[in-house]
């Protein structure tokens, strides 16, 4: 495998693991990128831009990242918090009226970021036209009645998030989450990142698709396999979990312009691996190349980054069926995403892509694949990016 970019030294472990990715764990096209301090130590690319193409991954070339778009847009709310905008403790209709409706008058914001609405999955499920148009997402979510009393469990809302976060942020706002996300953070830190991908931007972008993991060598024993709990959940269409990710259905084509131009904050986002680490090295620390921030040069004040990573559930997962920990808007380190260290906090997506900070070793961390495994918090080829970066810190 031909690797291009750079590693700083010291960072050599993380290249390696790499280029494992592609000889061992089925990587078909990736890029990882590491900030530390606020200085780029890892840009790295290999293999191809689309999938099952041929066209080479080029240093500027993004991807969808599916749930990794949560960690970032949950930066809007925390950030309009921390401009006194938006009072994580106020009740969600107090901002949206509208979604009172049917049991939710209690609801509050950081019930939205920690999963805890109990709004995981919708009685009529929504045809692709419909989620990405702006409007029968929010009204179908503000109808909706919960399935546990908010506040009370958590529960991943893999697709429903996308409603919930947009709508709020545009009535606090007036302003759509993109266009937010594209004038307040992405523009001034410089990162190729689009929650609403720009027409104009289309041609770099890859075509992600399915892939299956390797078969595992048997010098390294079996493969685990889930619990069967975990299995029966996906397979059961009455369960919270087919419902959940079926929220939107049939299943939309993430690969469609359509799509990529919507602005789906659970799992629309479309980024490169550098924009990914920038971000979230910028939510802990000044860049030294970026423009004028907020917060002495970073988007987070220090209470804000707090409440980032500050546990709001933890334990059984009414969706995932596992064992999860969310701060506001965060995945937090565990068994189920291990991340850098138990202070790190960040998002995973489905099927492999991953980005976190670990504030206390000053890093941001983006790894980005086209190749979709069938993993959904803990994908093997990011792990293995996540030990080796843990050996060179040492």
């Amino acid at each position: 495998m031909d690797v291009q970019g750079t590693v700083a030294d010291g960072f050599e472990p993380v290249r390696d693991a790499f280029v494992d990715n592609f000889a061992r764990r089925g990587d078909r096209g990736a890029a990882v990128a590491v900030y530390r301090e606020g200085h780029k130590v890892v840009d790295l690319w290999a293999g191809v831009k689309d999938v099952q193409g041929e066209a080479p991954w080029a240093q500027d070339t993004a991807q969808v990242v599916r749930s990794v778009t949560k960690g970032i847009a949950a930066a809007v709310p925390l950030l309009l918090h921390q401009r006194g905008q938006l009072d994580l403790d106020g009740r969600v209709g107090t901002y949206w009226p509208e979604f009172k409706a049917n049991g939710k008058e209690r609801v509050l914001v950081r019930h939205l970021l920690s999963h805890r609405a109990g709004l995981p999955v919708l009685d009529t499920p929504l045809a692709p036209v419909q989620a990405i148009d702006g409007f029968h997402g929010p009204r179908a979510v503000a109808a909706q009645q919960p399935v546990w009393e908010p506040g009370t469990a958590h529960g991943y809302h893999a697709q429903t998030y996308s409603w919930l976060i947009g709508e709020l942020v545009r009535r606090v706002t007036g302003r759509t989450i993109g266009r937010w996300i594209a004038e307040e953070i992405a523009r001034p830190l410089g990162l190729d990142l689009w929650l609403g991908l720009p027409p104009e931007q289309r041609a770099r972008v890859g075509r992600i698709g399915p892939v299956e993991a390797p078969p595992v060598p048997a010098a390294q024993g079996p493969r685990l396999r889930p619990k069967r709990s975990v299995a029966e959940a996906y397979q059961n269409p009455d369960s919270l979990t087919r419902r959940a990710f079926g929220a939107i259905s049939p299943a939309p084509d993430e690969n469609d312009p359509a799509y990529l131009e919507a602005e789906l904050p659970a799992s629309g986002g479309v980024a490169t691996a550098d924009a990914l680490a920038r971000f979230y090295a910028a939510l802990i620390g000044p860049l030294p190349s970026a423009g004028p921030l907020r917060s002495g040069g970073r988007l987070f004040a220090p209470a804000t980054l707090t409440l980032a990573r500050t546990e709001e559930s933890a334990g059984p997962d009414e969706v995932l069926v596992i064992g999860t920990r969310f701060g506001l808007g965060y995945m937090l380190h565990g068994p189920a995403s291990p991340l850098l260290t138990p202070g790190s906090f960040g998002h995973p997506g489905r099927g492999g892509s991953l980005a976190f900070a670990d504030p206390e070793s000053g890093i941001g961390f983006g790894y980005v694949t086209n190749g979709m495994q069938r993993g959904v918090t803990a994908d093997p080829r990011a792990q293995a990016l996540v030990r080796a970066l843990r050996t060179a810190l040492r």
